[in-house]
């Protein structure tokens, strides 16, 4: 009778304890102070000037779904190393490392991949493969990319480098230099704008020179950067999965492997995709390959043929027509002379 009871109030004494802890760490996670993080002006991506800007859209998203106080300032380049190492902002909200030194951070996981190509329109960049392969040819490209550890270390390309977006695809519409070292993303939009004035579009190289990605790197002063990274890394796993990436990125359909196969799978959402969007445009946001043994899910459900997945989508005209996100009025000037 006296073990029964001492072994009741161990076990209470232990559910007691459990509760006790349950609740710090829910209070902890719950009351993660405001943060502040930084990023320059990186056009169809950053932007605090009303244009569309896919990274603002899509953390905030994010950092709603987590539940995570974080304000985004869009700055300029010269002044972000300096706002983190004063403290003046807590971090950056889309940080890309060639080769820089990040000891000073917490980096969260890539939460979209930044694949650079060499594109031109010359279709024989198609045989570009490695950087070896555009040795002493003249190069564009933008500062934000030149002038990094990894770039500065190839030193057999003419690299033109530039301050701005505009100011790299001009060197390419100008004929001043053949090739363009740019992001997937940046060089589909200019492939929309390029398609809907009926100009040819850019030819790509066959694979990306570079493959790399945009992270949150929180400064190891902050004192809940630990916990801050890791809810953005589970909500940002929860999101990818179900397709609360696509609408943010204007984008029908991706493709991940959300399985853990080794087989991408694609990824559409009722509020962007349609069934007439084609999958062959699907944006990879792991680098895993897609193949026959590929699902396909829409709005977190799975369906095993493509024919399946397009009759739980909306009909109406494919993504595939849209506006491109790159100001057409800006961009005038390079049509013209393309």
């Amino acid at each position: 009778m006296e073990r029964n009871l001492l072994g009741t109030r161990i076990s209470h004494g232990i559910k007691y304890l459990l509760f006790i802890i349950m609740g710090w760490l829910c209070f902890s996670i719950s009351t993660l102070k405001a943060s502040t993080l930084g990023a320059a002006n990186f056009e169809t991506y950053v932007s605090d000037d009303g244009e569309p800007a896919r990274i603002n859209a899509l953390l905030e998203d994010i950092f709603q779904h987590a539940d995570l106080d974080v304000t985004l300032l869009v700055m300029r380049d010269a002044f972000l190393g300096s706002a983190v190492l004063t403290g003046k902002i807590d971090g950056e909200f889309a940080y890309i490392n060639l080769g820089e030194d990040s000891d000073q951070f917490l980096l969260s996981r890539v939460y979209l991949p930044v694949t650079l190509y060499a594109v031109s329109k010359d279709p024989q960049v198609s045989n570009v493969k490695l950087f070896p392969h555009l040795k002493g040819s003249r190069v564009a490209i933008e500062n934000r990319f030149a002038n990094t550890p990894h770039f500065r270390s190839l030193k057999d390309i003419k690299f033109s480098r530039n301050p701005t977006t505009f100011d790299a695809f001009k060197q390419l519409a100008d004929d001043r230099a053949p090739y363009l070292i740019t992001t997937e993303l940046l060089a589909r939009e200019f492939n929309i704008m390029l398609a809907n004035d009926n100009e040819e579009t850019l030819h790509f190289s066959a694979k990306p020179l570079v493959k790399t990605g945009l992270q949150l790197a929180i400064s190891k002063k902050v004192s809940n950067a630990t916990q801050l990274i890791e809810r953005f890394n589970n909500t940002v796993e929860n999101m990818q999965n179900i397709g609360k990436f696509n609408l943010p990125l204007n984008l029908a359909w991706l493709s991940k492997d959300i399985n853990g196969d080794g087989v991408a799978d694609y990824i559409g959402h009722s509020s962007i995709t349609r069934s007439s969007d084609d999958i062959e445009s699907a944006f990879s946001i792991d680098h895993t390959p897609t193949s026959e043994a590929s699902l396909f899910v829409i709005d977190g459900i799975s369906y095993s043929s493509l024919s399946e997945a397009q009759a739980a989508l909306p009909e109406g005209a494919p993504l595939a027509g849209r506006e491109s996100m790159l100001d057409k009025t800006t961009y005038q000037q390079l049509l013209r002379r393309w």
